[in-house]
């Protein structure tokens, strides 16, 4: 029998009309949100960055495609791992879905990460991905947006990450148990995986010039993953004990 609170149908509907407006109010905040977002000052990029694609050797203008606007997904796979990270796997998972869409309303989205180009793309291939994925190795992007860090940055600490900036030195003895699994599963020990950090940016072309204007880190991607907000929804929520989630092609048939 369950333990969860049961009831008549009129006052599930009568809770679900209060809950109701909590949810107008959250979709209102948001909307205020995005104003707010789009209202920041735009920050020219003067740097010469180069990334290696598919296609061969590109600038940042060059990721627009002919679009004014581009979406970059900070995806963690740093030079020491075999296997992109999972968790930014699961994200990625939905970007074939909305890509095409977003290309058709002047918007590229593109993953970036900090990993040779053909090992990114053998994994894009065991992925089953179509997404544009570029490199930027050997360049300063990755640096210059906060998601990848030295070994000397990581040894000396005082690394920027999500606006903050951290007070101690990171060591193996300090890595949480779940990171370091994580870790495990891209094949590589647990402070190269920190060295990567998860984020986005958004860029804006405007008269010939790229403009950076947004970046969000950490629990700021929750609403681009999309297991989170079905999960959100579904009765027991996200009914969380420890890393539960891999890569797609790993879990059990059934």
């Amino acid at each position: 029998m369950t333990t969860h609170m049961t009831g008549t149908r009129e006052e599930w509907l009568a809770a679900r009309l209060d809950l109701l407006q909590a949810e107008k109010e959250l979709t209102r905040r948001s909307d205020e949100l995005a104003r707010r977002r789009q209202e920041l000052p735009w920050v020219r990029v003067d740097k010469e960055y180069r990334f290696e694609t598919d296609e061969g050797s590109a600038s940042l203008t060059d990721l627009f495609k002919g679009r004014s606007q581009l979406l970059v997904y900070h995806f963690m796979f740093g030079p020491d791992y075999k296997a992109g990270c999972p968790s930014c796997s699961a994200i990625a998972d939905g970007f074939d879905g909305i890509a095409a869409h977003l290309a058709n309303h002047d918007v590229m989205l593109w993953a970036v990460s900090l990993v040779p180009l053909e090992k990114l793309q053998a994994y894009k291939r065991r992925m089953g991905w179509t997404f544009p994925w570029a490199s930027s190795l050997g360049g300063g992007f990755n640096f210059d947006f906060n998601v990848s860090i030295t070994k000397e940055e990581q040894r000396k600490g005082g690394v920027e990450y999500n606006y903050e900036r951290s007070r101690h030195a990171l060591d193996a003895t300090q890595v949480p148990e779940p990171v370091a699994q994580i870790a495990a599963s891209c094949g590589t020990d647990a402070l190269a995986f920190t060295r990567e950090r998860p984020g986005m940016s958004a860029f804006v072309l405007d008269d010939g010039a790229v403009y950076h204007t947004y970046s969000t880190y950490a629990r700021g991607l929750d609403g681009l993953w999309g297991m989170y907000q079905w999960l959100d929804r579904a009765p027991k929520g996200r009914n969380e004990a420890g890393i539960w989630w891999r890569r797609h092609d790993e879990y059990d048939e059934g």
